[in-house]
């Protein structure tokens, strides 16, 4: 049985891996030193509470998400392999000009020249519509690298993340993102607190998810968003 410091050295491990940072990038954000956390990795440090929320702002999670029992691979996202195939075959887009509802999904992880691609793509439709007249719908279920583990946002894709809500915050009435777990709800939360388009939008992880973002944005169904098979 792992002692706790073991247990939460595992842990920044997990988040790290899955958010594809170096532990030289996870420490500039923490506002630590590299030796800092890889002692906390190995379960060397005795970490104080001031240390674990530096981590926590880190990896966009509440100090209370660190200690969550969600637990992930602490294998490296964001590799060479995880990008084989086109961007442009694991991105989707639906307008539905009756209902005014603009549905995306992406599966697989991201590029900041991705988001940069999706941005003007999906920017280029809102253009049509005047403010707030958009509700957006957005699957993020399938984020995942090529073994199918799944992965949040990078710290870049995060900053072009913020970047393209901020311009689609004109457009927006509601935003609705199903997720792939607890960690991505955490990370969007930051994301769009940041972009400042958190007032309209939920991101959800549960059971009942679809089901939920359809009644928020007032929909019976999707065509492009679906129940995913079992």
């Amino acid at each position: 049985m792992l002692d706790i410091r073991s247990e939460f050295g595992q842990r920044v491990r997990e988040l790290r891996a899955r958010s594809g940072m170096s532990q030289d990038i996870l420490a500039y954000r923490s506002g630590l030193d590299r030796t800092c956390i890889s002692g906390v990795e190995r379960g060397e440090r005795n970490i104080s509470i001031v240390n674990i929320e530096k981590i926590a702002a880190g990896l966009q999670v509440t100090v209370s998400y660190m200690f969550s029992s969600e637990r992930f691979k602490d294998t490296p996202a964001y590799q060479q392999k995880d990008f084989i195939v086109p961007f442009s075959e694991r991105f989707e887009y639906k307008l539905d000009n009756e209902k005014k509802v603009l549905a995306f999904q992406v599966h697989g992880l991201l590029t900041p020249q991705n988001v940069d691609y999706m941005s003007k793509t999906l920017l280029g439709i809102c253009n049509a519509f005047g403010k707030g007249e958009l509700n957006i719908l957005v699957d993020h279920r399938e984020m995942s690298d090529s073994t199918g583990e799944i992965a949040i946002y990078s710290p870049e894709v995060a900053e072009r993340a913020v970047a393209f809500q901020q311009e689609l915050l004109v457009y927006s009435k509601n935003v609705v993102a199903l997720c792939n777990s607890e960690f991505m709800v955490q990370q969007l939360n930051h994301v769009a607190q940041t972009s400042g388009i958190i007032e309209k939008a939920t991101h959800l992880f549960d059971k009942d998810m679809l089901e939920r973002a359809y009644s928020l944005l007032d929909i019976n169904g999707n065509d492009l968003i679906k129940a995913k098979a079992n």
